[in-house]
């Protein structure tokens, strides 16, 4: 049968109009408006001068008491913020939870504030007429056990990030914003920061004025037990490495250890050839008690550590790559940042999509610079290497469905939570397998050019450029990274890098490897640097055997995506009580894993919350841990990388 148009549209009218009622269209939800958007950051002098003064002697309660005036410049409400976003944690996640007992006053008199409903960082608050000045009180209520995130308040030391201790008015770029600050410390504390001193008297610091900026990125670690050493000796601009410790031995640092450091300092200057401070302060904290960082600031960087730091040097080499990586920062990620990472306040939102440079690359040169100064030896980086070699071939399955670029979006998407299957969802791999990517860039270029340029002369060029300039970041894009590797070394690097982090690569990223003259292999045995990992982390590392890991409990924290693990059921919370019938010892387990090469069955007891359960694991490898081979009759770029420049 055939039908006119007119026919099938009287047709498709009479159909709608059998339909059921609750299928009709009818008028349903709609939503509310928005409230009135928070005024938009200008580049223009802010007229006042914010002053906050931070009490931080509250030891026992472990609460910072600040007051703070901001001057009222025009009539009407004001919109006060509180900053959102962590440029070094690229995500927002200032913690405004810890935040209590706000009050605001007007020239003395109370005055309500709202929350905006929508930016819940912005406190809405309108002045009386004539009003000049906002009088602001609250507490920064910071964690008293570590389960309810980083604590920052022991009775021997304290770490002031002043990015979750102010707040600054709306409508003005923050580096526009002068202020004035002050910190009450303990009595007889010693403290660091980037900020400079105006006058210091019985534990009231009262610091020089700084735009809202710099104060923001200019933390301060106190303590009781303090050491200052001065690491630069070239009289250019002074670098000091700032040291608090639970204890006073544990600043015990002999003169080889401290000149490392130094080295540190004239290894960056030799690879950047210019200097984006005025000064810097590396924050140091020796401590179990206080939470671990690595935080990068332009001038300063905040580092947790293990405690015996330098006194088990021996031990802690894991623990070395810290400082480097941070310091570096100073060129790489804060001086020169990514276009799309850089806002004029910090409660506008960031992207993170070129964090495989500002991350990826700066961990590249972390590891160098570690090796050029000497805090860790050659053999000890090669080792490092060769475990972040391993976890992204065998280790990282996820690479067959997720790009690194990805990746970057993961401090905003999972905020850096623990996560039950890092393997196959990935979790910031911008960072290692960025190392790996600029490994192999590195060693292309050196091949290219007959061993005349290398990845050293990119850092000069593009980090390295208006030597002594630091108030104002010189933003980038994926051009100009093409454009510069260009200019040092012909290819076609944008296809290079888009093939490498852009595009989903199931490939194994070990090229700069092979061509640096190693390759990736496995022994029974794991190497020194691998040992000293799993004892600063405390766990058991069968990765690339069992696939998984163990903490000292026998507990699993991961499992290996389609390891033999995961194939026989186990996954992470499982907690393994006897091996082949045994009680579980470590030792057992690996003497089990290595019986079962020759046939011999390897079960395991599991407990899983309340129930029990056998598992039988099929695997007969042996116990394998990863290290870098040399290539015969190749050219040992690695120990070019890893030298110290003269």
């Amino acid at each position: 049968m055939r039908f006119s148009t007119l026919s099938l549209a009287a047709a498709l009218l009479a159909g709608a109009a059998a339909l059921p009622a609750f299928a009709q269209p009818s008028p349903g939800p709609q939503p509310l408006p928005l409230p009135t958007p928070v005024e938009a950051p200008q580049d223009i002098a802010y007229p006042g001068v914010l002053t906050v003064d931070i009490d931080a002697t509250d030891l026992d309660r472990r609460i910072f008491r600040v007051r703070q005036t901001i001057p009222v410049t025009k009539p009407g409400e004001m919109v006060v913020l509180f900053p959102q976003w962590v440029p070094g944690g690229h995500s927002p996640r200032n913690p405004l939870y810890n935040i209590a007992g706000l009050t605001i006053r007007a020239d003395g008199q109370p005055v309500a504030w709202k929350r905006d409903p929508v930016e819940v960082f912005a406190f809405r608050v309108t002045p009386p007429a004539g009003a000049k000045t906002l009088e602001i009180e609250f507490q920064h209520v910071s964690p008293t056990a570590p389960d309810q995130g980083r604590v920052l308040i022991t009775p021997e030391m304290l770490n002031a990030q002043f990015i979750s201790l102010a707040m600054y008015p709306a409508g003005y770029y923050m580096r526009r914003i002068p202020v004035d600050a002050s910190v009450r410390l303990p009595a007889g504390w010693g403290y660091g920061t980037a900020l400079e001193a105006a006058s210091e008297q019985d534990g009231l610091v009262r610091f020089k004025r700084v735009d809202f900026d710099t104060f923001v990125d200019s933390p301060l670690f106190a303590g009781k037990h303090f050491k200052r050493y001065d690491l630069d000796t070239s009289g250019k601009s002074p670098v000091r490495l700032n040291i608090v410790a639970d204890r006073p031995e544990l600043l015990a640092a002999t003169d080889e250890q401290i000149e490392k450091h130094r080295e540190l300092v004239r290894q960056a200057d030799k690879l950047y050839g210019a200097r984006h401070y005025d000064h810097y302060d590396f924050l140091l904290a020796l401590t179990e008690r206080m939470g671990g960082i690595g935080l990068e600031h332009h001038r300063s960087s905040e580092n947790g550590t293990d405690p015996e730091y330098f006194t088990e040097w021996s031990k802690n080499a894991p623990a070395r790559n810290l400082l480097p990586h941070e310091y570096s920062h100073s060129w790489d990620g804060k001086y020169r940042r990514p276009a799309d990472l850089w806002r004029p306040t910090l409660n506008e939102p960031m992207r993170d999509s070129l964090l495989w440079v500002y991350e990826g690359q700066d961990q590249y040169w972390g590891y160098v610079l570690g090796a050029r100064s000497g805090l860790v030896t050659k053999q000890q980086t090669l080792d490092a290497l060769a475990m972040t070699a391993a976890t992204y071939s065998e280790g990282r399955p996820g690479r067959q469905w997720r790009s690194v670029e990805d990746t970057t979006n993961d401090p905003i998407i999972a905020g850096r939570r623990p996560i039950p299957w890092t393997s196959w969802q990935r979790s910031e791999d911008y960072y290692s397998e960025g190392q790996l990517v600029w490994l192999d860039v590195d060693t292309l270029i050196r091949e290219k050019s007959g061993g005349k340029k290398s990845l050293d002369d990119f850092a000069r060029a593009f980090f390295g450029v208006n030597d002594g300039e630091w108030k104002q970041p010189l933003t980038y894009t994926f051009e100009e990274v093409v454009e510069t590797l260009n200019k040092v070394q012909p290819h076609d690097w944008a296809t290079f890098l888009d093939s490498k982090l852009r595009q989903v690569s199931p490939a194994f990223p070990l090229d700069g490897l092979a061509r640096g003259g190693y390759r990736l292999v496995y022994t029974d045995t794991p190497t020194d640097y691998f040992k000293d990992v799993e004892a600063s982390r405390k766990m058991v590392d069968l990765t690339y055997s069992l696939g998984l890991t163990l903490n000292r409990e026998a507990k699993i924290t991961s499992v290996l995506w389609d390891g033999p693990a995961f194939k026989a059921g186990l996954t992470v919370g499982d907690q393994i009580l006897a091996v082949n019938g045994v009680a579980y010892e470590t030792g057992r387990l690996k003497e089990a894993i290595t019986a079962a090469k020759s046939g011999a069955p390897l079960s395991l007891i599991v407990k899983d919350g309340d129930h029990f359960r056998t598992v039988a694991i099929d695997y007969r490898g042996g116990l394998r841990y990863p290290r870098l081979e040399r290539i015969e009759g190749t050219p040992d770029r690695l120990s070019a990388i890893f030298a110290p420049k003269k």
